[in-house]
């Protein structure tokens, strides 16, 4: 049985038809959207990270928030940009977010992505050491953060406060947590790093390298590299990202129905100087998308999908749309695959 979850960008804007015009509007409509997906049987909540941007940023409040409204529904990331993280101050963060969820947070996170600004990372205080990239930080910073959260001690005691000097961890521990990073993977050898580094695998709508296949059969090869580059004892999680517009209703015709008599296919592109090549749209009535779902290959690889949903179309729209993916569409493609 594959998860299903959300993945909200949480755009927002002052512009005629959005429905999410501030950034409190995104915050809001994100909780509800959760506690909403959550009754219809989603499996998780997962949001998108951007600085400068009209988007949902850091995520901890929204996380906790979320987490204090649900009970049952998988809270995470996809994903959070290392370059501009204090690792310990995340992992202060991150572990009271994932108490308060009682284990229910899944944190993505990568080395960036292009963004609306030139370095940001630098606005947030944060430098590359010598000879070292922006990628080389975020990795530097992700190592830190982990080791934190699994309790590595960093600072030295103070004999007057808690009678040593040995050196003490970051508190809270939330137990679990370090089983539930995930990274965001570009390519075929990052994704092959990632089971090395012993994290679960996130893939998105888009990877940056291209060699000729269709998309899903480049993502499934990800896949199985990941897999049999990893040695942990526990199973992985792999999750993949698609956008999914099942058309069911003259609402939902009236937004899709004229993407849904275009050919949907992959597209390949420049993306941060290199060929990329992005997936394509699954756009129509609900069994025409699963069937086509079920021969995804890469959906079939992994057991985590994550539809990516237009919040400005605000949080009922949304939770019906979902409501009818895990109704009506995944069950076909789990019985198919």
């Amino acid at each position: 049985m594959t998860r299903v979850g959300f993945l909200s960008f949480g755009h927002w804007q002052n512009v005629e038809g959005s429905l999410t015009r501030t950034g409190g509007d995104a915050l809001l409509q994100a909780i509800d959207l959760a506690v909403a997906a959550e009754e219809v049987g989603v499996d998780g909540a997962y949001f998108r990270v951007h600085h400068f941007a009209r988007q949902h940023a850091s995520p901890w409040p929204l996380l906790a928030a979320a987490a204090a409204r649900t009970n049952t529904i998988e809270l995470g990331t996809a994903v959070i940009d290392m370059r501009y993280e204090n690792p310990l101050a995340m992992a202060e963060l991150a572990a009271q977010a994932d108490l308060i969820a009682s284990g229910r947070l899944q944190l993505g996170m990568s080395r960036g992505s292009p963004e609306t600004v030139v370095d940001g990372y630098r606005a947030f205080g944060f430098e590359p050491l010598d000879a070292e990239t922006d990628a080389d930080m975020a990795r530097r910073h992700t190592e830190r953060f982990r080791a934190a959260i699994a309790g590595e001690p960093f600072a030295a005691g103070n004999p007057r406060m808690v009678g040593t000097s040995a050196l003490q961890p970051i508190l809270p521990q939330s137990p679990g947590l370090s089983d539930r990073i995930w990274w965001g993977a570009g390519t075929r050898a990052t994704a092959v790093w990632t089971a090395e580094q012993g994290m679960n695998l996130m893939s998105s709508t888009l990877l940056t390298e291209d060699t000729g296949v269709p998309f899903d059969e480049l993502q499934a090869e990800q896949i199985a590299m990941y897999r049999e580059a990893w040695t942990q004892q526990r199973t992985p999680r792999v999750s993949v990202s698609r956008s999914i517009l099942p058309i069911f209703d003259d609402e939902t015709r009236y937004y899709f129905g004229l993407s849904a008599q275009k050919e949907q296919t992959d597209q390949v592109g420049i993306l941060d100087g290199a060929q990329s090549r992005f997936g394509r749209s699954y756009v129509g009535e609900p069994d025409a998308i699963a069937a086509e779902l079920a021969k995804d290959q890469a959906v079939r690889a992994a057991d985590t999908l994550l539809v990516t949903v237009p919040n400005q179309l605000g949080p009922e729209f949304n939770a019906r749309m979902l409501e009818v993916i895990v109704r009506d569409i995944m069950p076909v493609v789990d019985a198919e695959s």
